[in-house]
């Protein structure tokens, strides 16, 4: 059965309103790309993000060229690429649907909540609040590839 449901989602996604089967993610249903934020990436330390990344991303994901797919994906060469597009990483279908090209703008507001930025994502993480670890991330990614 089908029920109507108002979705209205705030900050980087426009708001929507769809036709909802019960227990469905949006982004299974539509395919609708999250448009690049309009944010100020401030400068960020290589020598600190990969310090960051060492303490809390490489549980998950490895950086180095070549490097294998765990939990998440290989990041090697992130920057510029097509969300959902290492192959042979089963990506959850919001990823893949996402229509991001990963940049400093993307990385940047993802990190501070993964789930919210792309629901749906199969990502485990709570994110990285603070603004200055966030630019050292995305300038140690940056430097990867």
């Amino acid at each position: 059965s089908r029920r109507v449901c108002t979705v209205v989602v705030t900050g980087v996604q426009p708001i929507v309103a769809a036709l909802l089967p019960p227990a469905r993610s949006l982004l299974t249903l539509i395919k609708m790309p999250i448009a690049e934020p309009d944010v100020e990436v401030p400068e960020g330390d290589v020598k600190k993000g990969a310090k960051l990344f060492k303490a809390k991303c490489a549980q998950c994901h490895t950086i180095e060229k070549g490097g294998n797919a765990k939990q998440g994906p290989p990041l090697w060469g992130v920057m510029g690429r097509q969300s959902g597009a290492v192959d042979g990483f089963a990506y959850s279908e919001a990823n893949k649907n996402s229509g991001i090209t990963w940049s400093d703008k993307h990385m940047f507001v993802y990190l501070v909540d993964p789930k919210k930025y792309m629901p749906g994502t199969k990502m485990v993480f709570a994110g990285v609040k603070k603004e200055k670890e966030r630019a050292d991330l995305v300038a140690f990614m940056n430097a990867q590839g």
